[in-house]
């Protein structure tokens, strides 16, 4: 495992956009400061600009260092069974917080912690990804055979990091810039399950 994380580090660094199994969805992760690897991702994807791209981390040191307000009950749900895992969470940024140059524009990131050995380890040598679910724009689901997925992609990543198949369901993104926080899709985990936690 240790050749295809260096491998990653290395592509990711030279500015490619790779294809990468997570817990859940495959998905294309970029260096969020590289505008040309983060390019590749909306073009692969024939995504529209205007739609940012989550964000993958290692761990709640790096939601800080992003300047991000981790509050009460995002520290609640990250402190369980939950993170690692399917959970995003839409978080804004603390009051007089310096933004990273690529976050300039946006008031909240959609961010999470997966619960994926090598892709942890890639981030914790690269810091923050930018990665999003690897199908087209449009397409309901991310297929969860790497096959499929490089023939509904307009173009080749320059790196695929395969590891079976991935799951067909993403994760649940709650947003906890609400109070109480909003679950704004349900995926892996389930609503009743995110309330349970807060509740305790």
């Amino acid at each position: 495992m240790i050749d295809r994380i260096n491998q990653t580090i290395r592509v990711l660094h030279s500015g490619g956009a790779v294809l990468i199994a997570t817990d859940t969805v495959y998905g294309l992760a970029a260096l969020p400061d590289d505008e040309a690897a983060v390019a590749k991702i909306y073009a692969l994807k024939a995504r529209p600009k205007h739609m940012f791209l989550p964000v993958m981390v290692a761990g709640i040191d790096d939601l800080e260092a992003l300047g991000l307000d981790v509050n009460a009950n995002a520290r609640k749900l990250l402190a369980s069974h939950l993170a690692p895992g399917a959970l995003t969470f839409v978080l804004g940024f603390r009051d007089g917080a310096t933004k990273p140059h690529w976050a300039k524009t946006r008031e909240e990131i959609a961010v999470r912690i997966p619960d994926n050995a090598l892709l942890l380890s890639v981030l914790r040598a690269t810091g923050p990804l930018l990665v999003t679910s690897a199908n087209r724009h449009g397409r309901q689901a991310t297929p969860a055979r790497v096959e499929v997925i490089v023939k509904e992609l307009c173009g080749a990543p320059d790196l695929i990091v395969e590891d079976g198949e991935g799951r067909e369901i993403p994760s649940t993104i709650v947003n906890c810039r609400c109070n109480p926080p909003v679950t704004e899709r349900i995926g892996t985990v389930s609503d009743e399950t995110i309330r349970n936690i807060l509740a305790q």
